[in-house]
């Protein structure tokens, strides 16, 4: 009998210490998004999946203790991108493998693309609007099983019926049906209401809607309101019971001024945004997610024949190359912003690029980095855990060689990625957690 209590001691002790095993992390600079300022040279001490010290200088670490030298780069907190579509990506085949592809190959697509954006540097991301493979697929991110991001996700996106997000829109007519709330289609405010309930149900952290027309549904409008202020109200009212933020689609001036009205948390997108629009935002508190990439994207790609369907082409062209201008005006103006690139639309792992969109429009490199953290983390109201390098945040980290507030373009070349303290990416080259 004593030999086995002294077995299970060792092996408690052995376990604790594994436990209590740390990362210490030497770094040559350091941008603290709280205070808005560069530190040189700072030791940032990780312990399991949160962060326990940061110190000035490079201490020696106690023995047994994992050092990385990070010595030629700047570190930063994890990125976090605030709209992307994990499941897909666009392609001039994409309308027609809404008919091909089964549920399983939409998750094995989905899978690869939270890897490539996990290794770009993006650790958490909102993911707004799918099938709900994006539900299952965060659950197993988050379980281990796959790699990716930290996901929040909107499950379906909330439509009218022929709204930007009825999953039907451009369909043969017998094909069609009558989706309702179930499908995420919405008409009046019962629907409005049981389709936030059945988005609940099935597993979704917020609640996305298309409070417009938008590029690349098919369908002719893209700047229209499409809900009416009771059916807003409804489900805004009804995602606050079960404790979920709106985000909502936008291009047009007035389906974005009944949103921020009606009281949603972020604008995506706000292509035709105007002072009155710029004045409500600032009132209400309302985020702006630019998503300029995917702007210049569609812009670009509808000038290739037979790349988008016809009813696209023209909305591409129109609204696609109105939203760096947008960014400019809501930027100089005051309005809270929240990065966000639109990936899936423009293609997953190269989310970084919207860095470059936001400086040639005027936002200073570390203002455009402190939108990808702090903003990001007050955003979805976790500055608790989440934003910035300091004791007990989430230990998500990440660090490019040279200085991106010199050449924000460095932002596309993450060299280094720690996720919840485990390490994805060192020295430019993908890794197997340990």
């Amino acid at each position: 009998m004593k030999k086995v209590l002294m077995t299970w001691a060792l092996a408690f002790w052995v376990l604790a210490g594994l436990q209590a095993q740390q990362t210490w992390l030497y770094c040559g600079k350091l941008i603290d998004t709280e205070k808005m300022e560069v530190r040189e040279g700072v030791t940032v001490v990780v312990e399991g999946d949160k962060i326990v010290e940061v110190r000035d200088g490079y201490p020696r670490a106690p023995k047994g203790t994992r050092t990385i030298d990070l010595k030629q780069h700047t570190v930063m907190p994890g990125l976090m991108d605030m709209h992307v579509h994990i499941e897909h990506e666009s392609n001039p085949k994409a309308y027609e493998e809404r008919f091909r592809k089964n549920e399983a190959d939409v998750a094995y697509d989905a899978a690869v693309y939270a890897r490539r954006t996990l290794l770009a540097g993006f650790t958490t991301v909102r993911d707004l609007g799918g099938s709900g493979v994006n539900v299952a697929l965060r659950n197993a991110i988050n379980q281990g099983k796959v790699v990716g991001p930290r996901i929040f996700t909107a499950e379906k996106s909330l439509a009218s019926t022929g709204g930007h997000a009825d999953p039907t829109n451009g369909v043969r007519r017998d094909l069609m049906g009558d989706p309702g709330p179930k499908e995420g289609v919405v008409n009046g405010v019962e629907d409005a209401r049981k389709a936030v309930r059945q988005r609940y149900k099935n597993g979704a952290d917020l609640i996305k809607i298309t409070a417009t027309g938008g590029v690349l549904s098919v369908a002719k409008d893209g700047q229209g309101p499409q809900f009416t202020m009771e059916e807003l109200e409804a489900i805004i009212q009804t995602a606050k019971d079960y404790g979920m933020q709106v985000a909502a689609h936008a291009h047009g001036k007035e389906g974005m001024k009944r949103a921020i009205i009606a009281g949603v948390t972020s604008i995506e997108h706000g292509t035709l945004m105007d002072d009155e629009i710029i004045e409500l935002m600032k009132k209400h508190g309302t985020w702006y997610v630019p998503t300029i990439s995917a702007g210049r994207f569609v812009a670009e790609k509808a000038k290739i024949p037979g790349y988008f369907p016809a009813p696209v082409v023209p909305k591409a062209l129109a609204i696609g190359p109105q939203i760096q201008e947008t960014f400019v005006k809501a930027y100089k103006a005051g309005v809270r912003i929240a990065f966000g690139t639109d990936s899936g639309v423009s293609p997953h792992g190269e989310n970084a690029q919207e860095f470059a969109y936001m400086v040639e429009a005027g936002m200073p490199p570390i203002e455009a980095i402190a939108s990808a953290t702090m903003r990001t983390a007050e955003l979805l109201g976790l500055t608790d855990r989440l934003g910035s390098i300091a004791p007990g945040k989430l230990a998500d980290i990440v660090a490019v060689k040279g200085d991106p507030l010199q050449d924000i373009r460095l932002m596309r070349q993450i060299d280094f990625v720690m996720k919840g303290g485990v390490v994805y990416k060192k020295d430019g080259r993908e890794v197997v957690p340990e």
